[in-house]
């Protein structure tokens, strides 16, 4: 059973309702579909009832298992309004723009049915941009508290792979912030050991990733990472973590052995912390095209409740399992 079964597995111990905004889009009826089927999470469509149904049908596609919320008539529209307008009024926000921004803009919609406890989570991100989707996250939901900032990561799954959990990683930050700090990197390595600890049931060995391994290449870019590592091993005392390490001597023992020797984490890495968004986006595509890898995500990890972000070249198959990670984590919240 791969990665992915497992936590679908795990999310039908405690159903949550996951909202899926972008009732327009194929690839998100055909994955309502295979929820309906494999039926480890509620799901709510968002849109007019009578055209989503018709553009299914037309599709053959059965979107039965939705429950499906038209904002125009819901019963709560004007409940989702008001406090989308209390909560955003100190940055000038009118009642006539929040109520526009409710009946048009599904992603904020989708985002106040979680604020209220309506639903549990959102899967948005096929049609929308990333920033489409996250600024409704953002302004609405907000970090957790405790996480201090929020970031994204892609959950992994490598065939025929002996590294990481075989297999499995967890990549961060690969989908939010351009060039996160070294502060921010510590924040985002915690943040990730929870991630995989939550969807892998393994201990997180987190190794922070530079084109350097332990000083041997001298600059800017390799001192921040060097600075990460000590304020990760300063705030974060029980995680396992090392760096700043190559990619190969991250995964590979051999490698590790002979490059960073002593290391526990060199060469047993499964939690990697790329420098730059750069590095991680390219370093994720390459491993999803590449190895053959399932790439999920980019999901987010240190907000309140978990609104999820999808790639726009994503398939019905990504968005399923996107749904299924975002159920977990609402288990977890």
């Amino acid at each position: 059973m791969n990665i992915i079964e497992k936590i679908k597995t795990r999310a039908k111990e405690n159903r949550k309702t996951i909202v899926l905004p972008e009732s327009d889009d194929l690839r998100v009826l055909e994955a309502v579909g295979i929820i309906g089927k494999e039926n480890f999470a509620d799901v709510i469509l968002i849109g007019d009832e009578t055209t989503i149904l018709n553009f299914a049908k037309e599709h053959q596609l059965d979107v039965s298992y939705a429950k499906i919320i038209d904002p125009k008539t819901y019963n709560k529209t004007d409940e989702l309004i008001e406090s989308f307008y209390e909560l955003r009024k100190h940055k000038g926000m009118t009642l006539e723009k929040a109520k526009d921004l409710m009946l048009h803009d599904y992603p904020y919609f989708a985002c106040m049915l979680v604020k209220l406890g309506y639903a549990d989570g959102v899967v948005s991100g096929a049609v929308h941009s990333s920033a489409d989707t996250l600024r409704a996250a953002l302004q609405i939901i907000k970090a957790s508290p405790e996480a201090k900032i929020v970031s994204s990561f892609f959950l992994m799954d490598v065939p025929n792979c002996s590294y990481g959990a075989d297999g499995v990683f967890v990549y961060a930050d690969c989908g939010m912030i351009q060039n996160p700090t070294s502060e921010e990197l510590a924040l985002i390595a915690n943040s990730s050991a929870k991630t995989f600890q939550l969807l892998v049931e393994k201990e997180p060995i987190i190794a922070f990733l530079s084109h350097s391994t332990y000083g041997s290449s001298k600059c800017p870019d390799v001192d921040k990472v060097q600075k990460a590592v000590e304020l990760a091993k300063e705030q974060f005392p029980d995680l396992l973590l090392d760096g700043e390490l190559q990619f190969d001597a991250a995964i590979i023992p051999e490698i590790a052995a002979t490059k960073a020797p002593g290391s526990k984490i060199a060469g047993h890495a499964n939690t990697l912390i790329f420098p730059d968004l750069d590095a991680g986006n390219i370093g994720y595509k390459i491993t999803e095209r590449l190895a053959k890898a399932k790439a999920y995500g980019p999901i987010t990890q240190g907000i309140a409740k978990p609104i999820n972000d999808l790639s726009r070249g994503c398939n019905a198959t990504d968005i399923v399992g996107a749904v299924a990670i975002t159920a977990l984590q609402a288990n977890q919240k």
